[in-house]
């Protein structure tokens, strides 16, 4: 039993939201998104709620009840509100670049990696070594962050490398002398 598909979407009063039987788009300040529903699962707009029903009891549905449920609700979420992710640039001369196209990475290497930036995602350099990744969409948002972070993962023993902000990262003790 699915709890998270039974719970309705609040929707915001700026966000618009149109669904035929086999897609949703919804529409914001922002922009606008558009994801096709599985067949199994019914869509239903009411004036302040978007509720998810199953057709069927079958174990696929189940699963799909709780998925389509908050892909939904991401989908509302990034076009009222933007979702953003925030990087840090840990270790000596590492540093970001950022213009409208691409973001230039030197993070040790003998060159520097130039990424080019989607177009749904805002990216912003702040103090050199903090990026800020913005974007409607959860998904992308979320793939371009560690696509970013993959370029040089953080390593145990000094430290240094691309992290999220906030994420802890577990030390080990290096080579002890005799």
């Amino acid at each position: 039993m699915s709890r998270v598909g039974k719970l309705p979407i609040t929707i915001p009063k700026n966000v618009e939201i149109k669904t035929d039987g086999i897609s949703i788009t919804v529409k914001g300040k922002h922009g606008e998104l558009f994801k096709e529903i599985p067949n199994v699962i019914q869509v239903s707009v009411e004036e302040q709620f978007i509720k998810l029903i199953r057709k069927d009891e079958s174990r696929i549905t189940r699963e799909l009840h709780g998925l389509t449920r908050s892909l939904v609700n991401n989908m509302v979420v990034g076009v009222s509100e933007k979702f953003i992710r925030d990087l840090e640039l840990k270790g000596v001369g590492y540093r970001a670049q950022s213009n409208s196209k691409d973001l230039t990475l030197t993070v040790g290497y003998s060159h520097p990696v130039v990424m080019q930036i989607p177009s749904d995602i805002e990216v912003k350099v702040e103090a050199n070594t903090n990026l800020s990744i913005t974007g409607i969409s959860k998904e992308n948002v979320g793939l371009f962050a560690s696509q970013i972070r993959a370029v040089r993962p953080p390593e145990p023993y000094k430290g240094k490398g691309i992290m999220y902000k906030g994420e802890v990262i577990l030390r080990k003790v290096g080579k002890s002398g005799k």
